[in-house]
């Protein structure tokens, strides 16, 4: 990353830490899968608000897929760094425009539900049309992210924790 000064560098790296901690220690079961709610998106949509699309392509991806390889879901891993990271990238790409700025939520609600068209696209191949039972999983994932980290942010930024 040429030319990132080491505060970013901190920032990244904390962050991509943080995912993969928020996902895999807050565990919420979803009903008919084997899936669960955490907060994991919350920081990845974080990362988007705070270092813009870069961020949340490198932290959602690297970070999420560090989790999934911890937790024994290897078979996720590359699929989460992709899926993932452009989740972020989708809601840091979003937030450069006006109406991102005016209304956070509209950009991380898109990442949240390209997310779960993503794990859609890649769980179709493994289960078939059972795959259709994680979409309301993913798409709950997805807001739960995409509110709390519009929360957390709004919060934050009354902080000198950005300057």
């Amino acid at each position: 990353m040429k030319g990132v000064d080491l505060k970013t560098l901190i920032r990244y790296a904390v962050l991509m830490a943080l995912t993969t901690v928020m996902t895999m220690v807050i565990h919420i079961p979803t009903l008919g899968t084997n899936g669960y709610l955490n907060l994991g998106d919350m920081v990845v949509f974080m990362a988007a608000l705070t270092l813009g699309r870069k961020g949340g392509l490198i932290v959602g991806g690297v970070g999420s897929a560090m989790a999934d390889l911890l937790l024994g879901y290897t078979h996720y891993v590359p699929v989460t760094l992709i899926v993932k990271g452009m989740e972020g990238y989708i809601a840091g790409r979003i937030l450069e425009t006006d109406l991102g700025r005016s209304k956070p939520i509209i950009a991380t609600t898109m990442g949240g539900i390209f997310m779960a068209l993503g794990y859609f696209a890649f769980e179709i191949f493994m289960y078939g049309k059972g795959a259709v039972a994680s979409i309301p999983g993913n798409i709950a994932q997805g807001l739960l992210g995409a509110v709390t980290s519009v929360m957390l942010y709004a919060s934050l930024r009354r902080t000198s924790i950005f300057s």
